[in-house]
């Protein structure tokens, strides 16, 4: 009983029970209370401010979709603990919640009115056909996110205040002149430089490692010389979109597709009108009168002292009055109604501007309406196919069996790593990374239940075959063991020549003589600063370093763009170009004046984090995400207790 429960809690079936659920635990939390056992779940503590595990989740899931979408990889938990991303993360919330304590026991606080301001900034809250804010949706998308109005509400007025206390604390603040001369004088410096390369011909050649110098290089570098575990599988695939070609659309299933999606396709009518209210008869025809005369409605209406109810390009369905609804979409553009019985007393309505509606048909939307009906018809046949195979791979068929009971396609991949890649070191195209993951999970010959990848595509993967982690053989790497110690070897031979030579020019030598000796040329920059940086990347990183960093007549030995070591000096060390070093003073200040407000704000998170003694619980926060009990409490020494103050 229970692995049937297991096996329908994981099939594609089980979202649509067990949805309701999941959307609870997102707005309202998983309390821990619920099965027993008093006590805190915080991840922070900052005062009588706390983040619970699932705040934590959520923060985090946040900021690795935004590292995943910048560097194109996926983070897995066990990858974010060892970079230290769980740590960050806390980190960083640590010191926003305690600034935000802070700020909240002096009393500084966003207004609802900011709050509310604030909130019809978002279009995504607002209902497209009426313009109107829409609380429904609004609770709607927060659900998505995991929020509820009032944690949301919580997070929006905290950050106002921040924005506050920082816009105050820094207000005309501007950072010193003398920061951005000193500077503009920094990166305008000019040097000149002289130098020669020692390269493998000046050092002389080593000879070839011997077999016992590449046993000690393969016993040294033994981890990074390990092959990782390879895997190979078979997956069998669900997928709506293969089967999309294959389903016939009814043009029926078409036209009541569309019938339910004609008012949202259709475009409305949409109207600029002005409602001005009117005390009596004799008001209103006045307000009638000099309207027809053309004047502004703003103007009549302030003339009468009333105060003009404008709808700028509105659909009927904005006007919540059905009598000011009818007036102003009866009358023609430039019209102007008669004393109006509104909910509110008297009124008279001025349409100032039409803009025609259009209602959408099918013929303009049947591609879209058809690629809908063809879509939902293969995604409902993917579900049939799949109860097929689980209810044969549940009475003990074969993946493969019951994927051929099922009449699903089935493939079969060579061995891979972790990452995707085949034994030749390339990236295998065209496996879902979900089916690469559950193939790492499962024993030699397990086969997993059916699986999400997305994108109405599902899978269940088969492991056939396992290569375990292990050296390459000595034939294969021997040639680049032999070229990677040669290398190695003339470095550090071509180091030792540099070095030598040196401490000849400290001793008095000049650059010219000593490189003389050598059989070497001399080459020379003239007027080189951390400006132009970027104009000399071809002599190498480490040598532009070396010499913006060195003192005048002080020999430098720096690694050159072609392999060798450059030996050089700096021959004369010169204060830039007055003019310039004044237009960097200027235009350094603004980014210093930023720099100055960063630090302050820095600060201030400092002391309210030591001020309110916040506490962390890192391995609380590790389980959040997934990782494994025994793995999140790696690293909890002493000096990192579980939960601890700051």
């Amino acid at each position: 009983m229970l692995a049937s429960i297991r096996k329908f809690a994981k099939s594609p079936f089980a979202a649509i029970v067990f949805a309701p659920l999941v959307i609870g635990f997102a707005v309202f939390g998983i309390n821990g209370d619920i099965l027993g056992g008093a006590g805190s779940n915080f991840v922070v503590k900052a005062g009588s401010r706390t983040l619970e595990s699932y705040d934590f989740k959520r923060e985090f899931d946040g900021y690795k979709a935004q590292l995943e979408e910048r560097f194109q990889q996926q983070i897995s938990p066990e990858l974010a603990q060892e970079q230290g991303l769980d740590r960050r993360v806390l980190e960083e919330l640590a010191f926003r919640e305690s600034l935000d304590e802070l700020l909240s026991h002096i009393g500084l606080r966003a207004s609802d009115k900011m709050l509310k301001d604030e909130l019809r900034k978002a279009p995504v809250f607002f209902d497209p056909v009426t313009g109107a804010f829409d609380e429904a949706r609004y609770a709607e998308q927060l659900r998505s996110k995991g929020l509820t109005p009032t944690s949301f509400e919580g997070i929006l007025t905290d950050e106002m205040a921040r924005n506050q206390f920082v816009s105050a604390a820094v207000s005309g603040m501007r950072a010193p002149r003398a920061y951005s001369s000193l500077n503009g004088l920094f990166a305008l410096e000019q040097r000149d430089v002289a130098w020669f390369v020692v390269d493998p011909r000046i050092a002389g050649v080593s000879p070839d490692p011997t077999d016992a110098d590449i046993q000690a290089f393969v016993k040294e570098n033994a981890a990074q010389l390990t092959l990782p575990e390879f895997r190979g599988f078979t997956i069998v695939r669900f997928s709506a979109k293969d089967y999309e070609s294959r389903v016939t659309v009814d043009p029926a299933d078409v036209q009541k597709q569309f019938d339910f999606q004609k008012d949202s396709l259709s475009k409305a009518e949409l109207r600029t009108v002005v409602q001005i209210p009117a005390k009596d008869a004799a008001q209103a025809a006045a307000i009638i009168a000099r309207l027809k005369k053309g004047e502004a409605p703003a103007a009549v209406a302030k003339a009468v002292g009333a105060t003009a109810v404008d709808y700028n390009n509105k659909p009927r369905s904005a006007f919540f009055d059905p009598a000011i609804a009818a007036a102003a979409f009866s009358l023609p553009e430039g019209g102007v109604s008669a004393p109006l019985k509104s909910q509110f007393g008297l009124a008279v309505v001025a349409v100032t501007s039409i803009s025609p509606g259009k209602t959408a048909t099918l013929e303009e939307h049947r591609a879209e309406i058809e690629a809908k009906v063809r879509g939902d018809l293969a995604g409902a046949k993917i579900s049939d196919l799949s109860k097929v195979y689980e209810d044969a791979h549940e009475a003990g068929a074969t993946l493969p069996e019951a994927a051929r009971k099922a009449g699903a396609p089935l493939a079969t991949y060579a061995p891979m790593t972790a990452d995707g890649r085949g034994q030749d070191g390339r990236p295998i195209p065209g496996v879902p990374p979900q089916a690469i993951k559950a193939a790492f999970e499962l024993p030699q010959g397990g086969e997993s239940d059916i699986q999400e990848a997305g994108e109405g595509e599902y899978f269940a993967v088969r492991v056939d075959r396992i290569v375990p982690p292990a050296m390459p053989p000595m034939a294969t790497v021997r040639p680049q063991l032999v070229k990677t110690l040669k290398l190695r070897r003339e470095a550090e031979r071509m180091q030792t020549k540099a070095d030598e030579l040196v401490a000849r020019v400290a001793k008095g030598e000049s650059l010219d003589a000593v490189a003389a000796s050598v059989g070497a040329k001399v080459d020379r920059v003239s007027g080189l600063s951390r400006a132009t940086m970027q104009e000399h990347q071809a002599l190498g990183r480490e040598l532009v370093g070396a010499a913006l960093s060195s003192k005048k007549g002080e020999p430098f030995a720096a690694r050159a763009a072609t392999f060798g070591i450059a030996v050089g000096v700096v021959t004369a060390v010169r204060t830039g170009d007055p003019d310039q070093v004044a237009q960097a003073t200027e235009q350094g200040i603004a980014q210093f004046s930023q720099e100055l407000f960063g630090d302050i704000g820095e600060s201030a998170r400092i002391y309210a984090r030591a001020k309110l003694k916040t506490q962390v619980n890192l391995e609380r926060a590790r389980l959040a995400i997934g990782i494994d009990p025994v793995m999140a409490a790696k690293g909890l020494g002493k000096d990192t207790p579980k939960s601890k103050g700051k």
